[in-house]
């Protein structure tokens, strides 16, 4: 019913910069968020950034600063902007939504497929 379709990853050097896009498509009533999470090999996947239907943003305090959360409501979007990529944001990337849908006007976690991203020199 509903999809999430990350894009945007990829190979980069370290200090390089990379913007990754999610886009929500389906039987969508409304978007309350939707957020950027990332999994590292052997670790725990763990959250990036999100942002609500209102413009609140929310970013682990270890990537405030270099990462930036944006959407476009009307295209059902978010984007990530990574900027001074290091080694250690190596990682799969997922989009999440928190997505009220027509036939029930129910609200569900849906999880885009992933898009990696490898920074190295």
């Amino acid at each position: 019913q509903v999809q999430l379709v990350e894009s945007g990853g990829g190979l980069v050097q370290p200090g390089g910069s990379l913007r990754l896009t999610c886009v929500a498509s389906g039987t969508i009533f409304k978007i309350n968020a939707m957020g950027w999470y990332r999994q590292a090999p052997g670790k725990q996947r763990e959250l990036v950034a999100a942002i609500t239907d209102d413009g609140s943003t929310t970013y682990a305090d270890s990537l405030k600063g270099r990462f930036t959360i944006s959407r476009d409501s009307a295209k059902n979007t978010v984007y990530l902007q990574m900027d001074s990529l290091k080694p250690e944001d190596t990682a799969i990337y997922y989009c999440k939504g928190a997505i009220v849908i027509v036939r029930t006007l129910s609200e569900f976690d849906t999880w885009g497929q992933g898009t990696q991203v490898t920074v190295s020199s």
